[in-house]
């Protein structure tokens, strides 16, 4: 087994989770201080979590805060948002990129699953306070339980082709009684076109420039705790070369990205600079 690597009080600026041997392919975080858990070895972990492989999980991470950036592989292990929210100790907004809203009910009793991860997060921990579903497919958006709707909204991908819609979404569901909490970002990249990305899900239509537009709004209006991005696809393992290579680059880019999009809302870059060495992206 791998070991982690660069352990510290905080994490460094990226953490992969690996569970598919994906990232092994890849090469966007070689570039990056980065710590490097090894999950290959766990079993009950593939779309469901199982009580024994979360105890383990959370083992793992354990001494990690939410702050940074968290790649947690395939869409399969979405679930592991759930771990790192539940790091949070007050009250947040969960702003999700997803071409599912994972509002599902669990198909066997109480496992965590990808598809219910973020009902989970609404019901159990207390600092979840809403959940804002962005490029979210139409067909599951409608599929969403009405009892659900005072704490989670949704816009579909093609609402984001009129800036104003945006807008208009943004000061209705992040403002207000929510306008001063920090939000968690979690992506999920099958919200992508798959001309931008593949992954092993039905993706949406979004493309990565109105993805970055999208976070560029959220760092420079909200107080950011953490992201995690999810999305690889594992099925890409020792054949297609140049899907591989089309999903490092999404991942390289969101990286780059975001560094620099906080290093320009903090307006102080060696600080920030700082700041990321340790793990924060606030």
């Amino acid at each position: 087994m791998r070991e982690i690597q660069n352990r510290k009080k905080a994490a460094p600026p990226i953490v992969l989770m690996n569970f598919t041997h994906v990232y092994e392919e890849e090469s966007f975080w070689k570039k990056e201080p980065h710590l490097w858990i090894d999950c290959t070895d766990l079993s009950g972990v593939n779309g469901y979590c199982d009580e024994a492989a979360a105890a383990e999980i959370r083992k793992r991470i354990e001494s990690l805060p939410p702050e940074g950036l968290h790649f947690i592989d395939s869409g399969n292990f979405h679930y592991l948002s759930r771990f790192w929210t539940d790091k949070i100790q007050r009250d947040f907004v969960l702003i999700l990129f997803d071409h599912h809203t994972d509002m599902q009910r669990s198909r066997f009793g109480d496992i965590l699953s990808c598809g219910s991860w973020v009902r989970d997060v609404l019901e159990k921990n207390p600092h979840a306070r809403r959940a804002v579903l962005a490029g979210v497919g139409e067909e599951y958006l409608r599929g969403l339980e009405p009892a659900w709707r005072e704490r989670v909204a949704g816009l579909t991908c093609s609402a984001f082709e009129l800036e104003s819609t945006w807008k208009c979404f943004a000061d209705t569901n992040l403002e207000g009684e929510y306008g001063t909490l920090p939000i968690y970002i979690s992506i999920d990249k099958d919200v992508l076109s798959p001309g931008e990305e593949v992954t092993d899900w039905d993706q949406g239509e979004m493309s990565l420039d109105t993805l970055k537009e999208l976070l560029r709004i959220m760092i420079r209006t909200h107080e950011i705790i953490g992201a995690d991005i999810c999305g690889e696809c594992r099925g890409l393992l020792g054949q297609s070369l140049s899907a591989i290579q089309k999903n490092d680059s999404v991942n390289d880019q969101l990286t780059r990205f975001l560094k620099q999009e906080v290093v320009k809302k903090e307006g102080n870059p060696a600080k920030q600079a700082g700041d990321l060495q340790n793990g924060a992206v606030k």
